[in-house]
């Protein structure tokens, strides 16, 4: 037993000398693949003159905050990202709340046609959005929706993805916890309340990191229903600043710089729930 205690230092050193180069490598990686990212944000803090010059120049040499000034000037981002978080809070929490209720549905509860109807919904992955997003504005405008945040909100307050995510993750639970609630009078919503929904946390911080970046970065349903800078979202807004000053390379980086800020802090945030939600719904038992 003392033998083995003595071991166990020399396998920890052996082990950390073999990680080492495996380490060394990620990180290269790593740094190889956010240098698009990292480069856009020194270009931000970067004056005209430094960046159309000869010299090759990573770093700013003389940092200024003026092209964040300028974009917000030129155009109101303030309103587009505002927008946004609205639009994008609303549509996961939609989400949230429609996914987990029609999953439950689908996970524990038996009635006519279930597996059918579940197949259904799958197969709406397949058609691509482009194939409705017509007959989708023919209806919201005459429903007269256009200009509203119900355009950008209501059409996405559900997804078969959704309900796919929630339903593998609920496969995970006994049948008998539910039938157990029901024998002590728990009704339906209250279980999913009180004990499914407190148990289902990894799904739901997967669900919401994925949603919330998907709905921050709409372009086409948000360029299609609205027109007014009221309404307009980051994405839209964006692109606009190409029109406004198209010579302007930094204040358009900067821009772009503070507009994915808070999709990129979402997801470092979120990385371990999103990690754990989906491989939990992918291993049964």
């Amino acid at each position: 037993m003392s033998q083995a205690k003595k071991n166990i230092p020399q396998l920890q050193k052996r082990k950390a000398r073999h990680s080492f180069p495996l380490l060394i490598l990620n990180l290269i990686c790593g740094l190889f693949m956010l240098f698009p990212l990292l480069y856009a944000v020194s270009i931000a803090f970067m004056p005209s003159s430094e960046l159309f010059n000869m010299d090759l120049n990573l770093l700013p040499k003389q940092p200024t905050l003026e092209n964040f000034a300028s974009a917000l000037s030129k155009m109101p981002l303030g309103r587009f990202i505002l927008n946004s978080f609205i639009v994008s809070l609303a549509i996961t929490g939609g989400q949230i709340i429609s996914c987990s209720l029609a999953a439950f549905a689908f996970s524990f509860l038996d009635f006519k046609g279930k597996d059918g109807l579940f197949m259904l919904i799958m197969a709406t992955m397949m058609i691509p959005g482009e194939a409705t997003i017509i007959s989708n504005y023919l209806t919201v405008s005459s429903w007269q929706w256009l200009e509203s945040y119900k355009v950008l909100i209501v059409p996405y307050l559900t997804s078969a993805m959704g309900i796919f995510l929630f339903r593998q993750f609920y496969q995970n639970f006994p049948i008998s916890l539910y039938e157990a609630a029901r024998m002590d009078g728990c009704s339906n919503l209250r279980f999913i309340v009180t004990i499914l929904l407190p148990l289902s946390k990894p799904a739901i911080g997967a669900m919401a990191v994925y949603t919330f970046i998907n709905a921050w970065n709409m372009f086409m349903w948000p360029l299609l229903v609205t027109s007014s800078e009221k309404m307009r979202t980051v994405q839209i807004g964006i692109s606009m600043l190409d029109s406004v000053d198209s010579k302007s390379l930094t204040m358009m980086i900067a821009g772009v710089v503070l507009i994915i800020l808070p999709s990129i802090s979402i997801f470092i945030l979120g990385q371990k729930q999103l990690i754990k939600g989906m491989f939990n719904g992918a291993v049964k038992g």
